[in-house]
């Protein structure tokens, strides 16, 4: 599989990963929700490495630590959204109470 495609699909997660951490997993509690798109990234970058559409280990290990690297950063935005959003709200209610 050519590095473009690889490239395209990694990007592709990244932007699935942005969307579900501003407006799904950022409004929901379980924190577990994010590790979804990484999980799927995970298992499609080791069936491409075991079907040998990449050929070689480091580039394997390489694009993987990559597209992990970018991934999680998108989930711990979206928990760190989450937080201020909360904190924002229990601000304005400690204001009120006064």
């Amino acid at each position: 599989m050519s590095e473009f495609v690889v490239f395209f699909i990694i990007v592709g997660m990244c932007a699935f990963q942005y969307f579900l951490a501003k407006f799904f997993i950022a409004s929901r509690n379980s924190f577990l929700l994010g590790a979804i798109v990484p999980l799927m990234f995970t298992a499609g970058m080791t069936w491409m490495f075991i079907t040998n559409s990449i050929e070689s280990t480091t580039k394997y290990i390489v694009l993987l630590l990559v597209g992990l690297i970018f991934l999680i950063e998108e989930w711990v935005r979206g928990r760190r959204s989450l937080h201020k959003r909360r904190q924002k709200e229990m601000d304005m209610m400690k204001a009120k109470d006064l």
